[in-house]
């Protein structure tokens, strides 16, 4: 008999604060939340108590790469999205300048995943950021780390 395994809804946790991204960017997030009731993605945004940014997503049958599985570049875009968005929720207008990603097991199409991320550090005009997609038992599906080139000049 296997366990049960447990699953993410797109509502966040009690504690944390829903969080209006297009609000904050306009909608420059068309491409990967732009159709929250679509077959691709459907992502809500939250602020954890800590203050980091955090998305529960629906990887929907749009995303597949491996039969079954969502691609590669789905979950990269998806981490390109919430590790920008994490540093202009801190308040640095940025564009992604370098995104890192590790890939650590396929993900199964149609589940909700979260996606935790953390802004380390502002240094001028360079801000990076780091985060992962989990599911609800905390396996890493992906982890990437992004160094965010701030729009404003200095």
């Amino acid at each position: 008999m296997s366990a049960t395994k447990k699953s993410f809804s797109l509502e966040g946790e009690k504690n944390w604060i829903p969080f209006d991204a297009p609000s904050l960017v306009g909608n420059s997030l068309r491409f990967v939340s732009g159709d929250p009731k679509g077959q691709r993605f459907r992502v809500s945004y939250f602020k954890n108590p800590q203050g980091n940014l955090v998305a529960r997503a629906w990887f929907g049958p749009e995303t597949e790469g491996p039969p079954g599985h969502s691609h590669g570049g789905a979950m990269a875009a998806l981490l390109d999205e919430v590790l920008g968005l994490a540093a202009w929720a801190s308040g640095h207008p940025v564009v992604v300048g370098k995104l890192n990603i590790h890939f650590s097991q396929l993900l199964p199409l149609e589940t909700v995943m979260q996606v935790d991320s953390e802004v380390l550090s502002a240094e001028g005009r360079k801000i990076k950021v780091k985060g992962k997609i989990v599911d609800a038992d905390g396996t890493i599906y992906a982890s990437a780390d992004a160094l965010c080139i701030s729009i404003l000049k200095s």
